[in-house]
């Protein structure tokens, strides 16, 4: 089988299995945008005089029939194709002819996969926002629904001060929306189209339109100048993990307090039987897995950024084969906040917080009442403490007989 760099002579197959490696199966998910990059870069070759028109129109049929094939599964990536762009090149000479071998004019696969990659997470990024947005609006939908129970708010593991559902929900909320806001604005660097930086230096004596295809492509920007763009390889990504591993942590400290309140000790909420799991052993048993799995998710993407910050680091410029190993942990860390992002919006309808077991101790209220000596009284702050905490310790003597 031909590769799109094959000059005559067979790769050792060892040599392939090792350099392909699960490039071949990464890459479906990259299969419908690098279609629609490869149709903008025929139509800009044929507005720019360098593909014959019935040739850009057999191309571009061409690829919209094998994108469609791919999309209700009649094909699939191979080993020997190495990756997305073989596999569709050689489909589609095989399918239109020698007219399919003159598409890659003006183009490198060091800048396909990066367009493809870049309009990838500029998708993935709109449906990442969409799906903490679910989660926004059910924390907002249970602090209506149960804003008014009261419920302690803890520092350092113990009660201290008064606070509701709706404290607690809407303050995990805003800061899930800012994570949200992050994600978008972390899309930035992804919005620069690489397409027609080919290996990194351009294409010297071709008179490609890098604006058109970027315009089309819809990116924001065109990536300039050409040496930036292979200098820039693992940015995006890394920025778009970050951003992950912020709002990953922020799920699991929501699904660490969940857990505690559902402690039979604690009891503050309840969850549905269907919510949760059984042991094998022990018969009483109902688990908060699904809040245990969100809780370690943050550690396995903020080591896909780790990873993803590693591969990059010291590398010279130019391309190097090692940035084939940065879609591993990118499409982890979006697949698994994903996940996390829709459970947690399926599984905070379910819960129920009770009032009735809930008290909050008169301790909980010593600030309020230190600041009411200082707004009644005029006295300094620090002196309306030190009495509040010389009363507290006489009510405690007097309720145990101390």
């Amino acid at each position: 089988m031909a590769r799109l760099w094959d000059k005559g002579k067979s790769l050792d197959r060892r040599i392939l299995e090792f350099t392909a490696g699960e490039d071949h199966r990464l890459d479906e998910r990259l299969v419908a945008h690098d279609v629609a990059a490869s149709i903008a870069h025929a139509r800009m070759l044929e507005a720019q005089g360098l593909l014959a028109p019935q040739d850009s129109q057999a191309i571009q049929a061409g690829l919209e029939s094998l994108g469609a094939a791919h999309a209700e599964g009649l094909w699939t990536i191979e080993l020997a194709d190495e990756d997305a762009h073989t596999a569709l090149e050689r489909r589609l000479i095989g399918k239109i002819g020698e007219a399919g071998g003159r598409v890659h004019l003006g183009r490198s696969r060091n800048d396909q996969v990066l367009v493809a990659l870049r309009l990838y997470m500029k998708e993935a990024t709109a449906e990442l926002a969409g799906l903490a947005g679910e989660v926004v609006a059910a924390l907002e939908t249970l602090a209506a629904r149960q804003g008014r129970i009261a419920l302690p708010g803890y520092t350092h593991m113990q009660p201290a001060m008064p606070s509701t559902v709706a404290l607690w929900a809407q303050g995990f909320a805003a800061e899930i929306a800012d994570d949200r806001a992050g994600l978008l604005a972390a899309a930035r660097r992804a919005d620069k189209s690489p397409l027609g930086s080919a290996a990194g230096y351009g294409t010297p004596k071709l008179p490609i339109d890098r604006e058109a295809t970027s315009r089309t492509l819809g990116f924001a920007e065109v990536h300039e100048p050409v040496t930036a763009v292979q200098l820039s390889r693992g940015k995006a990504e890394a920025a778009l993990l970050f951003e992950l591993t912020l709002l990953t942590n922020d799920l699991a400290r929501l699904a660490a307090d969940l857990m505690l309140y559902y402690m039979e000790e604690i009891a503050f909420v309840t969850l549905p039987a269907e919510m949760t799991t059984g042991s094998s052993i022990m018969p009483q048993k109902r688990n908060p897995d699904v809040f245990e799995l969100v809780r370690a998710a943050s550690a396995s993407v903020q080591a896909a950024l780790v990873e993803a910050l590693a591969i990059t680091a010291k590398l010279p410029s130019g391309y190097h084969r090692d940035l084939q190993r940065l879609k591993s942990p990118l499409f982890r860390g979006i697949d698994l906040a994903a996940d996390c992002l829709a459970i947690m919006a399926h599984a905070l309808k379910s819960i129920e917080f009770r009032a009735e077991n809930i008290r909050l101790g008169t301790e909980l209220f010593a600030a309020e009442r230190a600041n009411a000596l200082v707004v009644e009284q005029g006295i300094p702050f620090r002196e309306a403490y030190r009495r509040i905490a010389a009363e507290l310790e006489q009510e405690r003597a007097k309720a145990t007989g101390k």
